[in-house]
């Protein structure tokens, strides 16, 4: 009697083992299965960032506009059913062909913490990029300068020229919407031409530009815009992008 007791009891022990055993591993594959699923959706999170950050940068292809690939520039049509007319009938042109024109726009960004660190460069090179729509190159030293550190051939900065479609769509952005975004923006200058048709236009801030993401920007820099036109005088010059909407301080 007392034998048959004790078999009883070790076959109910072990089979509450069993049962305990099962139930911890459901329990562990349950918390396996929501760390799988934790992973795989942190990776699908991933993946549509990185989607995101590259279609940004996504370089137009010539003769596109990054926002309207398929149409042409706002600010080009603007030009041909406006400006022409208008600066005609203003000095007397007998040609549209003497109406002065976009010729092209020169970004450039010079930095000078490049000197000491070259990796800086990465940050600003994607960022221009990401404003003009157009892979940018580097521009180098030509001079070593021994007060300044610098050697013949460093790079020291991020310049790039557009042209055609992708110059009128970064002017209409730049007048219409990175200017307007300055901090007590009351115009910029109206005598910043150089006597031969062409403006410069300093930036103090990447940022006005909506296409910067403010959390990967490591420091706040600054560029230079140079407008190249085919007017002869600075008067010719300043109508034209004065027709075309450039925010002059009066």
């Amino acid at each position: 009697m007392v034998a048959a007791k004790d078999d009883s009891d070790q076959k109910k022990s072990s089979s509450d083992d069993g049962q305990e055993a099962k139930v911890v591993a459901a329990a562990k594959a349950k918390v396996e299965a929501k760390k799988a699923a934790a992973d795989a959706a942190r990776a699908k999170a991933k993946r549509a960032k990185e989607e995101a950050a590259a279609s940004s940068l996504k370089i137009a292809a010539p003769g596109e506009t990054k926002t309207s690939p398929s149409q042409q520039p706002r600010l080009r049509t603007v030009y041909q059913s406006k400006v022409i007319p208008a600066l005609m009938k203003e000095f007397q042109f007998k040609n549209p062909m003497q109406v002065p024109r976009l010729s092209k726009v020169v970004v450039n960004c010079a930095v000078k913490d490049a000197v000491v660190n070259p990796k800086v460069l990465d940050g600003t090179f994607e960022e221009i990029m990401a404003i003009t729509g157009q892979k940018p190159v580097m521009t180098r030293a030509r001079k070593a300068i021994a007060a300044f550190k610098v050697r013949s051939g460093n790079a020291v900065g991020v310049m790039v020229t557009l042209r055609r479609a992708r110059m009128y769509e970064f002017l209409d952005r730049l007048m219409n919407v990175a200017l307007p975004r300055v901090r007590d923006f009351k115009g910029v200058n109206s005598k910043a031409f150089d006597g031969r048709g062409n403006y410069s236009l300093g930036i103090r801030e990447q940022l006005i530009f909506p296409e910067i993401n403010y959390d990967k920007v490591d420091k706040v820099r600054g560029m230079t815009v140079t407008i190249t036109t085919t007017a002869k005088t600075n008067e010719h010059a300043r109508a034209l992008l004065a027709e075309l909407g450039m925010p002059f301080r009066k």
